[in-house]
C-alpha cells in the first residue's frame, strides 16, 4: 500500500484498510524492540521537535524513544524560557524550527485545534497531533487499537465498554473513532454529568449503569477521572464514583473471560481503576504502554518517507 498520509491530526480520513497496514507496521516495530539493539538507521539525517505545552510523561516519552531507535535526531523544544515567553506567536515559533531544517513536528497543546492550525501553517514539516485540548488524541488511539488487537486478535464484532469522564477526554473521541472504524460496538458508562450532550451522534450507546455497559464485553476501557470533576459538582464524592463506575474485580467478572482491560494513564488507584484490577491478569496497561512506542514509530515511519 502506498502510504498517502503526511501529517497526523486525526484518524477521521483514515479507512480501516489503513488502519489495518498502520498496525501490521506497529507489529514490526513491535518485534524491532525485542532484538539486543534496537536502533535502525531508517529515519537517519531526518529532524524531529517535539513541542510539549502540557506536561506528558508516556506520550512524551514514548515519542522520543521511536525517534531515537529509528535514527532521527531529536530536539525537545519547552515553552518555558523560548521566545514564546516574549510574546512570538506559536506560528512564529514553529516557522522557526521549520527554517532550522525540522522535518516533523510534535506537538500536545491545551488549546483544540493547534496541530491542525500548523499543519496548514508549516510549508514542509510532518505535523503529528499528541493530543489538542479535549478535542482528539489519535495516536493514543492507535496504541489502544494494537494493544487490543495483540490480546484478542481480529476487533471486527468485539464490543468494548468505555467507563468513566467522557465529556472531557480527547481519548474517548480518538478511540471511539479508531475502534468503530475497526468494527467494534462500543458502549458508554458513566455519571451524566461526565457525559456529552448527544451521544448518539458519537455512533455509540449510553447506559448509567456500568454493570450493564460490562456485561459480555471484550474491551473494558476506564478513562481518568481528575479530583477536580468533584470540586466542580460533576460527580458526587470520589469513594461513590469508585463503588458505580470503578475498575473493580466484580465489575471485571462481568465481562468476557479474555477481556482486556484498558486505562490511557495516568492512573488514579482506588479512584477509577483498583490495584487489584490495574495489575490483574486481564490488564494490558503495560502493554499499552509497550505499544505506544512501536506505534508512533511506524507513524514516523512511514510519515517521513520510510516505506512506500
Amino acid at each position: 500500500m502506498e502510504w498517502r498520509h503526511k501529517d497526523l491530526i486525526s484518524l477521521e480520513g483514515w479507512t480501516r484498510e489503513e488502519l489495518h497496514f498502520f498496525l501490521e507496521q506497529a507489529d514490526y516495530m513491535d518485534e524491532l524492540m525485542n532484538r539486543p539493539i534496537k536502533k535502525v538507521p531508517a529515519l537517519r539525517g531526518k529532524m524531529v521537535v517535539n513541542c510539549f505545552f502540557e506536561n506528558s510523561t508516556r506520550t512524551r516519552v514514548s515519542f522520543e524513544l521511536a525517534e531515537k531507535m529509528l535514527s532521527a535526531d531529536v530536539v525537545n523544544w519547552s515553552a518555558s524560557g523560548s521566545s514564546t515567553s516574549k510574546g512570538e506567536t506559536l506560528r512564529d515559533t514553529v516557522w522557526t524550527l521549520e527554517a532550522m531544517g525540522a522535518d516533523a513536528v510534535v506537538v500536545r497543546h491545551g488549546a483544540v485545534g493547534v496541530p491542525d492550525y500548523l499543519s496548514k501553517k508549516l510549508h514542509r514539516a510532518s505535523v503529528f497531533n499528541a493530543g489538542d485540548g479535549t478535542n482528539g488524541h489519535p495516536t493514543q488511539a492507535l496504541l489502544d487499537l494494537h494493544s487490543a488487537r495483540k490480546k484478542l486478535g481480529d476487533l471486527d464484532g468485539a464490543k468494548m465498554a468505555m467507563i468513566g469522564d467522557v465529556l472531557h477526554s480527547r481519548v474517548a473521541r480518538s478511540d471511539i473513532q479508531a475502534f468503530r472504524k475497526m468494527g467494534v460496538s462500543v458502549t458508554l458508562s458513566g455519571p451524566a454529568t461526565l457525559m456529552p450532550e448527544d451521544t448518539a451522534s458519537l455512533g455509540v450507546e449510553y447506559v448509567s449503569d456500568a454493570r450493564e455497559a460490562a456485561r459480555g464485553a471484550d474491551i473494558l476501557y476506564f478513562l481518568g477521572i481528575q479530583r477536580e470533576r468533584q470540586e466542580d459538582g460533576l460527580i458526587p464524592s470520589i469513594g461513590e464514583y469508585h463503588r458505580r463506575w470503578g475498575a473493580t474485580d466484580s465489575l471485571v467478572a462481568l465481562a468476557s473471560p479474555k477481556a482486556a482491560v484498558m486505562h490511557p494513564g495516568p492512573m488514579n488507584r482506588g479512584v477509577e481503576i483498583a490495584s487489584s484490577v490495574a495489575d490483574g491478569p486481564n490488564s494490558v496497561i503495560l502493554g499499552q504502554v509497550r505499544s505506544g512506542v512501536a506505534v508512533r514509530m511506524a507513524l514516523l515511519y512511514l510519515c517521513l518517507g520510510g516505506a512506500r
